[in-house]
């Protein structure tokens, strides 16, 4: 019998996924060493040592349904750059950004639990561990974002998927919609409108702004004014329709929008890696230490 004990001892001993060792006792009728074996042999144990290793490079790619009212942005990350131009992980990451627009999944839980619809009999997960059992690298699926329309869907892939930019618009054409696109995937707004931003992320800059102002000499009454001033500034730069248009830095991005009848409802940007924490390697470091 398995018991969870036993599916438990088998993870730590190969850092395979729980199914996979599940699985494989099962098949072994618990026979640790055997499962161990058919761990290896199917190159999840391999992969599952690697999962430890940072992964910072990879892609962010974008993918939209043929009716242009579905589309969605994913994050796949890789140990190397090298990786990320290899063809087979390209393939992998758009059949991945296919799936979230066709099945919908909540999480990229849920997302690995599905079955893959381009490999049969295998969920996502299943095909990701082949992929770095078979490449060599981690790899990790860290985000996605999803949107539905009624209105229209486009997307800016900038520096071989280093960017990527999804935006759903209620009105407007696909030129628009582009110049949109860009102006996000370069000026890295955080919100389409003022009325997005959370309360205490408006307050904090408020606090932060008074501090400023006071700390150059200005007295607590003055103070407030120019705060209320200086917020501007900082919708200027969060908030998407209060940005300069990049392209023609004469008009706001609200002028654009009032100009073209058009209607930003949302809009994701992922840049590759932001966020995660990579290791420094030091090569002289670690020869020292070798040589000690």
């Amino acid at each position: 019998m398995v018991t969870a004990s036993l599916v438990k001892e088998l993870r730590e001993k190969t850092g395979a996924g729980m199914m996979d060792c599940k699985k494989v006792l099962t098949e072994t009728d618990g026979d640790m060493e055997k499962a161990i074996e058919l761990l290896r042999e199917r190159g999840i144990a391999k992969a599952a040592k690697k999962s430890g290793r940072i992964a910072a490079e990879g892609l962010v790619e974008a993918y939209i349904s043929e009716d242009g009212k579905v589309g969605a942005v994913v994050e796949i990350n890789s140990e190397t750059d090298f990786v990320a131009k290899n063809e087979e992980f390209k393939t992998f990451v758009m059949n991945v950004a296919k799936q979230i627009v066709e099945k919908n999944p909540k999480d990229v839980e849920e997302l690995l639990a599905q079955k893959a619809l381009w490999e049969e009999g295998k969920t996502v997960q299943e095909v990701l561990v082949e992929k770095i059992a078979t490449i060599g690298e981690n790899m990790n699926i860290r985000r996605f974002a999803r949107f539905e329309t009624d209105g229209l869907i486009e997307k800016y892939i900038h520096g071989d998927g280093k960017i990527a930019v999804l935006v759903n618009m209620k009105k407007g054409n696909n030129e628009v919609a582009k110049d949109i696109c860009m102006q996000i995937a370069a000026a890295r707004p955080e919100y389409v409108r003022k009325e997005e931003v959370p309360a205490e992320r408006v307050a904090k800059e408020m606090e932060i702004l008074k501090a400023q102002t006071m700390n150059e000499g200005k007295p607590e009454a003055i103070a407030e004014k120019i705060v209320q001033g200086r917020i501007g500034k900082f919708y200027e730069e969060v908030c998407l329709v209060d940005q300069v248009f990049v392209k023609d830095p004469s008009k706001k991005v609200s002028q654009l929008l009032q100009e073209k009848d058009a209607e930003v409802v949302e809009f994701a940007r992922f840049e590759k890696g932001e966020g995660i924490e990579k290791k420094e390697e030091n090569f002289a470091e670690e020869v020292m230490n070798q040589l000690k």
